[in-house]
């Protein structure tokens, strides 16, 4: 007995050197539909496929709806990297400028001292507040 053919079929493309015609036009195609159970197969073009009224796409919402949670995700991660890369040269430049008007003090083995342990806090200050916004981000989903 044969089992009956489901209307469930999966696109897969197949090399250049196994191009064969459309079912339907006849043209060279590399795009095959082909059943779960791969006993059945016919080959289509790409143009019959975003017709409407050959095939729809089986769309699963819940896996569409997480890639979208995470690519927005990555999205705000990025903008926070970076704006702490923004920080990070705004201080570092107004550092270079502080550094030129204690340069011209004549009291500058104090100025240095003070000006480095104020380096460390600022670095250290920034990346905690990255660290913090990235795991609250992950930590939602």
């Amino acid at each position: 007995m044969t089992s009956l053919l489901q209307n469930v079929w999966h696109l897969r493309r197949v090399a250049e050197a196994s191009i064969k015609p459309c079912h339907i036009c006849y043209k060279p195609t590399t795009s095959v539909l082909i059943t779960p159970d791969q006993k059945d197969h016919f080959y289509v073009c790409p143009g019959h496929l975003k017709d409407r009224g050959f095939c729809t796409p089986i769309v699963d919402e819940a896996e569409a709806a997480a890639k979208k949670k995470n690519e927005e995700l990555d999205r705000e991660i990025e903008l926070i990297k970076a704006e702490y890369a923004e920080k990070l040269k705004k201080r570092k430049k107004s550092k270079d400028s502080k550094k030129k008007e204690k340069s011209t003090e004549k009291d500058k083995g104090k100025g240095k001292e003070d000006s480095k342990d104020d380096e460390d806090d600022d670095e250290a200050k920034a990346e905690k507040e990255k660290n913090d916004k990235v795991s609250n981000l992950s930590d939602t989903t």
